[in-house]
């Protein structure tokens, strides 16, 4: 799975990259009440222009990419001084209020995002395969705190099976998130020109009674 993406950036197949603002978090972020100066933290993140957004509201920013090709070609869009170092197992490139981490995902530990107080996931779920979702859900329990707060936009489209990106279920979303996470449904979207569906969910990390 990680060549098979890794490979895609190499080659520039990266279709599920958006290069605009993506609408659901502009409409839905500030609902959440996430203080303004809250660290967000960005799995699987790419070189998602939704990170700039963030970080110009205020929040730093930590994204978590498995790709170099992926993190090179965010710092390369904007005219701003790099700084480059290494911590536990990642190298990790900031440039202004925002972190790329060079890893996996699943390697991160919650010592490494002690400051962590939101989450945000637009491509993250959807590029696991099923397997591989319930290990992401538990983990990203792990990582964030009683109380913190983000937004999950998931996908469903006719093929359950084909993917990345993979067509996850409302039901499967409830099935990975509620055991540790309050879940609020937020909008479905309509059909795009490939039959994707896109659904937003706002999610708060359960305390330890829930």
């Amino acid at each position: 799975m990680t060549e098979q993406w890794l490979k895609r950036w190499r080659e520039g197949r990266i279709g599920f990259h958006r290069t605009t603002l993506h609408p659901a978090l502009e409409r839905y972020w500030l609902t959440l009440d996430v203080p303004r100066t809250a660290k967000v933290l960005v799995p699987l993140c790419g070189k998602s222009v939704d990170m700039r957004w963030l970080a110009d509201a205020g929040h730093p920013v930590l994204g978590v990419e498995i790709s170099p090709d992926a993190i090179e070609q965010f710092v390369a869009e904007r005219r701003q001084d790099v700084l480059r170092y290494y911590q536990a197992g990642f190298d990790i490139v900031r440039q202004g209020s925002i972190e790329l981490w060079l890893g996996d995902f699943f390697h991160l530990h919650i010592r490494q995002v002690a400051e962590i107080e939101a989450f945000y996931d637009r491509a993250s779920l959807i590029a696991l395969p099923r397997p591989t979702r319930q290990r992401y859900a538990f983990h990203l329990a792990q990582l964030v705190p009683p109380g913190a707060r983000g937004l999950l936009v998931s996908l469903t489209r006719g093929e359950a099976d084909a993917g990345p990106p993979y067509s996850v279920s409302h039901e499967e979303v409830e099935q990975l998130f509620s055991p540790n996470f309050r879940l609020t449904f937020l909008e479905q979207g309509p059909p795009d020109a490939r039959g994707f569906i896109e659904s937003t969910w706002a999610l708060e990390r359960r305390g330890p009674i829930g």
